[in-house]
């Protein structure tokens, strides 16, 4: 079994909030997580889940049985599908808080976020914290063999059945039928009047333009839509942590920056599943192999990214581009140009952009590799490597 890096975290805020809520894509491992936490939780622990008509049975009288648990960690799956619970939720922490009970009450799993993060911060300000489990990072499964289990978690993606699959293509039609049921019964569930062959077709049309500037109007005149519903799509798959908008970076430094966010499908596994991509020589010789790969190190990047910093792009009307900013005010931004290449050349537009932005820290993300100085101020780097090196800025 793969150790999840976000343990540690959950454990933590267990015993400073009365509720911690697990957030993040379907199958991406909280119900394993939560319940290997349970079985090490020095009180014990009762697990629902919501989907399950036998769980929702004993909350009839939803108020009369979490009274009854009183002293357990109650864990509480896909709570988006019960929301009515978090006023609930919320009496019965300032009640025990009352009574001189601290931390540690409930264990929320949820994997929507609009309404989900809607009804708690309404209901439950100040007694909830809010963690996402990501699907696996390559410091999670890197192991003895980095290299071969960095390019099949490039292919697979890192939903744990994906990933851990006998073979190529035991993963591939893993994702295929999980792609399946998020268009055809979990998006439904939010969005009920949606044909789930848009959908796909719109999800498709996203996989084709990764790490691109959203262009709301091409994707609408491509699906016969307007460009008001397009962003509701994309709003809608980014809240079920599918899509990731990475949003321009913005100060009034006298140039013309470009405001659209840049898109990508945030687990590669699903992007490629999308595109038909089977087998890594397929992936590597396909026109969204360059793109694919950013995305890839995007996402891991961010998984180690510390608390309190924001993930940005940059682009100016003039040429000055980068991939990345990392910002953590009064810090200098940290700038990162991502490449698949292992002979890494600078180019104009992100010595521009550093520039402009005034960049402390500058790195070149290559694919493995030792780490050199590509100039006076720029780092070629492995993405292994910079991974350790912001890890160890938390």
């Amino acid at each position: 079994m793969i150790s999840r890096a976000l343990q540690g975290e959950i454990l933590h805020n267990l015993k400073q909030f009365p509720v911690v809520a697990l957030l993040g894509p379907r199958q991406v491992g909280k119900t394993t997580l939560a319940l290997g936490i349970s079985r090490g939780a020095r009180k014990p622990s009762v697990y629902l889940d919501l989907e399950r008509p036998s769980d929702r049975a004993r909350l009839s009288e939803p108020e009369l049985y979490l009274r009854s648990q009183a002293g357990r960690l109650v864990i509480l799956d896909e709570i988006q599908r019960v929301p009515e619970l978090f006023p609930l939720l919320r009496s019965l922490v300032d009640e025990r808080k009352r009574g001189g009970e601290r931390g540690g009450h409930f264990l929320i799993l949820g994997s929507a976020s609009p309404e989900l993060l809607r009804q708690s911060s309404e209901s439950l300000a100040g007694r909830i914290a809010s963690l996402e489990l990501r699907p696996f990072s390559l410091f999670e499964v890197a192991g003895r063999a980095p290299a071969v289990r960095r390019d099949r978690l490039w292919l697979r993606g890192g939903f744990p059945d994906s990933f851990l699959a006998p073979d190529d293509m035991a993963s591939w039609q893993w994702r295929d039928q999980f792609i399946s049921t998020c268009l055809e019964r979990d998006i439904p569930q939010l969005a009920p009047r949606i044909p789930s062959e848009q959908l796909r077709r719109f999800w498709t049309m996203l996989c084709h333009q990764q790490g691109a500037l959203l262009n709301a109007a091409s994707l609408a005149s491509g699906l016969g839509l307007t460009g008001k519903t397009v962003s509701t799509y994309v709003d809608l798959f980014t809240g079920l942590f599918l899509v990731r908008q990475l949003r321009p970076w913005f100060r009034n430094i006298g140039k013309r920056l470009v405001k659209a966010p840049k898109i990508y499908v945030r687990d590669s596994g699903l992007l490629h599943g999308l595109l038909h991509i089977r087998d890594l020589d397929t992936l590597l010789g396909h026109p969204q192999c360059g793109p694919s790969w950013e995305g890839f190190v995007l996402e891991n990047l961010l998984s180690v990214m510390p608390p309190g910093w924001q993930p940005w792009h940059f682009r100016t009307a003039a040429g000055a581009e980068i991939d990345l900013i990392l910002e953590n005010p009064p810090e200098k931004p940290i700038a990162i140009e991502i490449k698949r290449t292992i002979q890494p050349s600078i180019s104009k537009g992100f010595h521009l952009g550093c520039a402009d932005i005034g960049a402390g820290e500058r790195y070149y993300v290559m694919p493995e590799g030792t780490a050199f100085a590509l100039d006076a101020t720029t780092t070629a780097i492995s993405l292994m490597e910079l991974m350790k090196r912001l890890q160890a800025k938390g």
